[in-house]
């Protein structure tokens, strides 16, 4: 026997860990007795805000939060306010123009203030980056207590492309200063429907 056999088996001899089965975490994370009133609180720290309305009030309450958005761009079929089709432009660059960004949100998560966005419908993913504000829509039935639960819902079954947003663009620098707006949308509110 050579010697490097010798130490492997001295050393499967010595082993003494027993082998035993991952526990089961249930109920694992945290949870919050009113989700949509945690999603409104955190958001709002990060320079967003979260707001409820009937569907059929979308388009007022929209036309209320943005009076002078004149170049409109909306995935959300409930939202008739879109005046400019971002899919048909070639050149992902022109949407620069937009004012604003009416898109659909998957689900939110109250415990970090973000919301799971997929590009199904868009065929520029920078619209959610590069329009002056960003509205996302959201059915309040679709929101969940912690990211743990967020991982479980995702799904790329249609789309290549997701992404978590939280409010509007933000950047904070050494000084911890921050600064709402920096490199993308100036403002972001989220409507539960």
């Amino acid at each position: 026997m050579s010697s490097r056999d010798l130490i492997l088996n001295k050393i499967r001899e010595s082993n003494c860990v027993e082998e035993v089965p991952l526990p089961i975490i249930e109920d694992f994370g945290i949870t919050f007795e009113n989700k949509i009133e945690k999603f409104q609180e955190v958001i709002q720290t990060v320079g967003g805000v979260a707001i409820q309305s009937d569907v059929n009030n979308l388009d007022s309450i929209i036309k209320e939060l943005y009076p002078t958005a004149e170049l409109i761009a909306s995935n959300v079929e409930e939202c008739t306010l879109g005046n400019f089709n971002a899919n048909e432009e070639e050149n992902p660059h022109e949407l620069k123009k937009l004012d604003l960004a009416v898109v659909k949100g998957e689900f939110a998560v109250a415990e970090n203030g973000a919301v799971w966005i997929k590009n199904v419908d868009n065929r520029h993913r920078v619209l959610y980056f590069i329009a002056q504000n960003i509205v996302i829509i959201v059915n309040k039935n679709d929101i969940v207590h912690n990211m743990h639960e967020a991982y479980e819902k995702i799904n790329f079954e249609q789309a290549g492309y997701g992404v978590f947003v939280s409010g509007p663009s933000k950047t904070a620098d050494i000084e911890q200063s921050l600064v709402i707006g920096a490199h993308g949308p100036k403002s972001g509110y989220v409507i539960f429907v």
